[in-house]
């Protein structure tokens, strides 16, 4: 049996926690991909099928406060902005769903970030 990629493993973890994990309209999810460079985040009503607000390090509304910080001071300053972005569109209660990533360093940077922008989860 071969040996799985970091990313392969990954892949498993999240969808392992998908089979449970759902958004609705009243309460959807809040993904979160982390790439070597970037971070992307999307709140999601899986039961509409559609993203209801974004947001990533490579934002343009963001690329101005993005220079000269660390990766996991941008990744606060998205979890901000996607909190901003969904309370625009009424949203205040998401599920977390991390994306098979462990919850440290950028991961939950950003997860602080969206509750110090008002999100609740």
């Amino acid at each position: 049996m071969a040996k799985k990629t970091r990313s392969e493993a990954r892949i498993r973890r999240h969808r392992r926690v998908r089979k449970f994990m759902s958004g609705t309209a009243a309460c959807p999810r809040l993904n979160v991909f982390r790439s070597s460079a970037e971070i992307y985040v999307q709140v999601i009503d899986d039961q509409a099928g559609s993203t209801l607000a974004s947001a990533s390090s490579i934002d343009h509304d963001l690329r101005k406060k993005m220079q000269g910080l660390t990766k996991t001071e941008q990744a606060r300053e998205v979890g901000k902005l996607v909190a901003e972005r969904a309370g625009g569109k009424g949203v205040k209660q998401v599920v977390f769903d991390r994306g098979g990533f462990a919850y440290f360093g950028r991961v939950k940077a950003l997860a602080e970030g969206a509750r110090e922008g008002g999100l609740e989860f």
